[in-house]
């Protein structure tokens, strides 16, 4: 027997699982299909930032950067655990854009966007302390401003979480066979990837938010002959040891126009990203080449006192990003603002694609599809948007309270490093208590994986977050992977299936 649904979500991406909450808040049934893990491609592999855009200025993209400043000061007091302030330091590089264009720039960052929580922009010396640990002494001068730092997987699971909370219907390892118009709605087949068992969905609207498989969905699964205007442009990025020991960030200008990132990323090392370059075949096996890491390393180099080479890089990481097709000439021209298209007409059961957006305007996306959505679901108009008020899981204090919760987590269970309780708060805010439960010691907190990993940790994100791999754990949900001993992935691997196998006998 089938089952109905108001509203059904291709896609367990950032943009999928925001809409996905957004329309179970107002009370709409909701069903999300996400064909591997939530994140599991575009959504995690961003530069971690909650920004504005600083450079989309210079393509008079002046309402997608307001509309992404705005943004960040609502997205920090949704999750102030994962979302935190980050000052970048901007370089001034005699040879490229000059000092007045950059401050003109940085004057506008600063108002479009009504900053309030976040401190302005201001000059710093980059010959003193501590601006200038890790760079050349040629530069001297620079500009300081204000962004914020994501864990962007968690972000996307944390709403994930939050619209099953409310009610939605939310499906991993699920993929779309086939999804055809009906009378008055939608018949979608979905397939369970790990077991093959299918299963009929019926639904009165589609969303197709399947990130770089928009296209694919359109005319594959929907068979719609359809002329997606979507451009897949790839965008890599390198970890290497900690180039600096301060907590700024650096955004970096090159000979190309283009700039990048070097950010502290997980205590110990540096992130460097990104590049842009068009990108054809399976979004499923994009990485990051030889290129593009002897690009990444030579622009950093040419700041750093300390030469980047590929040698150190310990890991590296590529997504895919479904842009807009505007006709732009080169790859990190195009848009990065979101595009909503509508498919429906007299008796044409509505569908609705998502084309490009940034991780920081996920939410207004979302809000945007439900207006879109609203004359065929005329309940989501009677609730007023409410996300901006709200909060995420876990969530729930003050953005400038994040100590006061890491002394919380510390006084309650003293046998916790400050790292481990660090790290705790940062990925679980209020949640992490009570992941933790009643254990009293280390050995209360089960299977010990390697590094600060303990089984009540590795329960609650299967219970809670889905988690059903080692890679989910160790790179989607944590970045322990960078962390941890190499053998601590093989203890997880048993653990995790000896806790299927037990759970499977038991059912």
């Amino acid at each position: 027997m089938s089952k109905n649904y108001d509203l059904f979500v291709i896609g367990g991406g950032i943009n999928g699982c925001g809409i996905a909450r957004d329309a179970a808040g107002r009370g709409l049934s909701v069903f999300l299909a996400e064909k591997t893990d939530f994140a599991s491609a575009t959504s995690s592999a961003s530069t971690k930032l909650i920004h504005g855009g600083l450079r989309y200025l210079e393509y008079y993209e002046f309402r997608l950067v307001r509309e992404a400043l705005k943004e960040r000061e609502v997205l920090l007091k949704m999750a102030p655990h994962i979302i935190w302030p980050l000052r970048f330091i901007l370089p001034h590089h005699k040879g490229l854009r000059p000092a007045w264009f950059l401050r003109l720039g940085l004057f506008m960052y600063d108002h479009l966007g009504g900053r309030k929580l976040l401190p302005a922009t201001k000059t710093v010396p980059l010959d003193c302390a501590p601006f200038n640990d890790g760079l050349k002494s040629l530069f001297t001068r620079g500009f300081e401003y204000s962004d914020c730092w994501v864990d962007d997987a968690r972000l996307v699971v944390l709403n994930a979480r939050d619209a099953a909370q409310r009610g939605a219907d939310i499906r991993r390892n699920t993929e779309v066979m086939r999804a055809s118009r009906t009378n008055g709605g939608w018949e979608i087949e979905v397939r369970d990837n790990l077991s093959g068992a299918s299963e009929i969905i019926h639904a009165k609207v589609l969303v197709n938010a399947a990130g770089p498989w928009v296209a694919n969905v359109l005319r594959g699964a929907i068979g719609l002959n359809s002329q997606a205007n979507v451009r897949l442009v790839k965008g890599s990025h390198i970890v290497v040891p900690k180039m600096f020991a301060h907590d700024r960030s650096f955004i970096f200008q090159n000979g190309d126009g283009r700039i990048v990132f070097a950010i502290p990323y997980e205590n110990d090392f540096t992130l460097i990203g990104t590049t842009d370059v068009d990108f054809e075949g399976d979004p499923s096996g994009v990485a990051c080449s030889e290129d593009e890491v002897a690009y990444l390393c030579s622009a950093v180099s040419e700041y750093f006192s300390k030469e980047v080479t590929s040698d150190m890089v310990v890991r590296t990481y590529s997504g895919v990003r479904p842009l807009y097709d505007d006709g732009a000439s080169e790859a990190r021209a195009a848009t990065r603002d979101y595009v909503l298209e509508m498919d429906e007409g007299e008796g044409r059961s509505p569908l609705l694609s998502v084309f490009g957006g940034k991780i920081t305007t996920y939410r207004r996306l979302a809000e945007h599809a439900l207006e879109k959505l609203s004359g065929s679901l005329p309940q989501a108009a009677k609730k007023n948007a409410w996300t901006k008020d709200s909060i995420l899981p876990g969530g729930d204090f003050a953005p400038g309270n994040i100590d006061s919760k890491i002394s919380e987590l510390k006084t309650a269970f003293p046998f916790l490093t400050a790292r481990h309780a660090v790290r705790l708060v940062r990925a679980y805010g209020s949640d992490a208590q009570e992941i933790l439960g009643g254990a009293k010691s280390l050995a209360d907190l089960g299977t010990h994986m390697g590094g600060d990993l303990y089984a009540c940790e590795v329960d609650w994100l299967i219970e809670q977050e889905w988690a059903v791999s080692a890679e989910d754990i160790l790179w989607r949900r944590s970045k322990l992977g960078l962390h941890l001993p190499k053998e601590a992935e093989g203890v997880l691997e048993r653990y995790l299936a000896s806790y299927f196998e037990t759970r499977r006998m038991v059912s």
